[in-house]
């Protein structure tokens, strides 16, 4: 309710129709609803005690599951969109990790890099497609030009996901 009249104050204010701002509304709960019941779902399936026992089964080394779940997360991030991603792997893969003794807001942090690696990554790639429009150039002339900076993140995704200090640092200077 707060959500469709907050919508239709902004449209208001934005000289939109309510009818369009009430689509964008409609459009949140929905997605919002998908991911309870997804949730639910994974839940009643108990699907992330089996992919616990899938990762125990190839190793009990918190750092090889780790490179495990970066080279996951890397190639979901380079086939889907960055929120579907999030919906899709968070209930499956923070009880792995949790269970692994990983910090949630570290495991948070290295599946953003990882899925920000993603998306300028082709084949969705969706923001060096973007950038490739902007900029009128081709996506041969960037790919060309853009892997030093591959490397640069891919050293920086290990250094967060080896390192929890770094992404665990300043939520304990604010929390304390």
């Amino acid at each position: 309710m707060y959500a469709s009249e907050r919508s239709a104050a902004q449209s208001r204010s934005a000289g939109r129709s309510a009818c369009a701002s009430s689509s964008g509304a409609t459009a949140d709960a929905g997605s919002i609803g998908f991911s309870v019941a997804f949730g639910y779902l994974m839940a009643l399936l108990q699907i992330p005690a089996k992919m616990t026992a899938f990762f125990l089964s190839i190793s009990d080394n918190k750092y090889v599951i780790l490179f495990l779940i970066n080279i996951l997360l890397l190639l979901l991030g380079t086939l889907v969109d960055m929120a579907p991603s999030i919906l899709i792997a968070t209930p499956i893969l923070l009880p792995v990790m949790a269970n692994f003794g990983v910090d949630p807001v570290h495991f948070g942090m290295i599946m953003l890099l990882n899925l920000g690696i993603g998306l300028c990554h082709p084949p969705v790639g969706a923001i060096l497609f973007v950038g490739c429009a902007v900029g009128k150039v081709t996506i041969e002339e960037v790919m060309r030009k853009i892997w030093p900076f591959y490397a640069v993140m891919f050293f920086v995704l290990m250094c967060v996901t080896y390192i929890p200090e770094i992404s665990l640092w300043l939520p304990r200077q604010v929390l304390r």
